[in-house]
């Protein structure tokens, strides 16, 4: 599966955006998928993500209340809905996906995931 995230860009603190992440070759069906962002100078780290059949979704404590992730079967997409944006938010924003349910405590890890997106920027301004 190939995975082309967008929707990022430039907003002020405060702002919100939506970023998109939709798979192409096959269906998210069986999938989890999850959102991950490395900004300047850190490590890659996890924001949220979501088994496809809706059991369960899973975000960091970071953005927990300001991000939802959110899917539309019909565009086989996954949204993440960015709310209250701060400057600490600024990063490459990743999609990534697992063709198997993950358990809630591996969600967070990246190796576990076998497909990535190019990433999309969000820069927050204060």
């Amino acid at each position: 599966v190939q995975l082309q995230a967008s929707g990022g860009g430039l907003v002020q603190a405060g702002g919100s955006l939506r970023l998109a992440c939709a798979a192409s070759g096959r269906t998210f069906s069986g999938y989890t998928v999850g959102w991950f962002r490395q900004g300047p100078g850190k490590e890659r780290e996890f924001v949220t993500a979501l088994r496809w059949n809706g059991s369960g979704t899973y975000a960091a404590n970071s953005v927990r209340g300001r991000f939802s992730v959110s899917r539309d079967r019909a565009k086989n997409t996954v949204y993440l809905q960015m709310n209250s944006l701060q400057p600490e938010d600024t990063a490459v924003y990743y999609c990534a996906a697992v063709p198997r349910f993950l358990i809630t405590s591996m969600f967070s890890s990246s190796q576990e995931y076998d497909y990535w997106g190019q990433g999309t920027l969000v820069t927050v301004s204060s």
